[in-house]
């Protein structure tokens, strides 16, 4: 009664901010993102019936304050009557620090858990149950340019554009590798609460979601490009102007965009986005890449540069 699972981090270029339903994790609006390829996580579930509780240790140590929500997306994937589990999770790029490290955590842990249960399940049951655990997390259950929207009382993930179709690269500037001083679901309901431009944000979301999908389906880089970095833009104005105000960027992210501004004026094919941290992921076309690296890997207070292609969705990789 064990398996292990792997998933891949998802990058948001049509953001997901904000929650119609918090009990069930229910977006406020539709997104769209692109699915890494390079950055993933294992999680390893094994239940063993001699356990009284869980165990969790996460890249080789003991995680005694992420094990409550763990087990809440375990009971929601195999009862709460189930047996006790031990869990092993292991991630390649920093947890925690605005990569989208709980997206590839309960994508791979929800995978993990219904195959040691021996559940057989779509992967559209998978993706509704990992988002119940992490919004963002449904959309790593797909692989290429994902589209997540509201479906009535629940949520519908699909792929738009398979990753052969359109092999963009993503760079991530890591501008710092420590936790967030806020984590994403008490940022949103601040921001639903006290941001002016909250509203606004939701008005136009529908009209960048289409853009954007268009713009995927044609390979359109600059329509792309244009639309997802408005919407990143808008999003963190939500964020700043909530009450207190939730500000992840550093000196190092603003640097970054300043950056991406110049090889843009130098005719390079990129555009920025920022999910919610400091971290700066420039997305760009095959041949530009070094280009893109070598530029980031310039600006004052970037800590390390990761660099992936566009990659599949979580997957089984044992179970017995």
């Amino acid at each position: 009664m064990r398996a292990t699972a792997r998933a891949q981090p998802n990058i948001a270029l049509i953001k997901y901010w904000g929650k119609r339903d918090r009990n069930r994790n229910l977006p406020a609006v539709g997104s769209i993102s692109v699915t890494l390829d390079e950055l993933f996580t294992t999680m390893c579930v094994e239940l063993d019936d001699g356990l009284d509780v869980d165990e969790l240790l996460v890249n080789g140590r003991n995680a005694p304050s992420l094990l409550p929500r763990v087990a809440r997306c375990l009971d929601s994937v195999l009862g709460a009557d189930r047996l006790r589990a031990r869990i092993i999770s292991d991630s390649n790029f920093p947890i925690a620090a605005g990569l989208a490290s709980s997206a590839s955590s309960f994508a791979a842990l929800t995978v993990a858990a219904s195959a040691a249960g021996g559940r057989e399940r779509t992967t559209h049951e998978l993706a509704r149950l990992a988002g119940q655990a992490s919004g963002s997390a449904a959309r790593s259950l797909y692989g290429g340019f994902v589209e997540l929207r509201n479906d009535g009382d629940s949520i519908a993930v699909h792929t738009i554009l398979d990753r052969e179709a359109w092999p963009l690269r993503v760079i991530a500037a890591v501008t710092s590798a420590t936790p967030k001083p806020v984590g994403s679901g008490e940022a949103m309901e601040a921001s639903r609460k006290t941001s002016p431009f909250y509203s606004r944000w939701i008005e136009e979301q529908d009209m960048d979601i289409s853009t954007a999908r268009d713009a995927i389906t044609v390979r359109d880089f600059g329509k792309l490009a244009s639309v997802a970095e408005h919407n990143c833009l808008k999003m963190h104005s939500v964020m700043w102007t909530s009450r207190p105000p939730v500000v992840f960027w550093n000196a190092a992210t603003v640097a970054c965009l300043e950056r991406v501004r110049e090889l843009q004026a130098d005719g390079v094919s990129a555009f920025f986005t920022i999910d919610a941290g400091p971290q700066v992921k420039v997305i760009c076309l095959p041949d530009d890449e070094t280009q893109v690296i070598e530029a980031l890997s310039r600006v004052s207070g970037v800590q390390s540069v990761l660099v992936s292609g566009i990659g599949a969705g979580a997957a089984l990789v044992n179970g017995d």
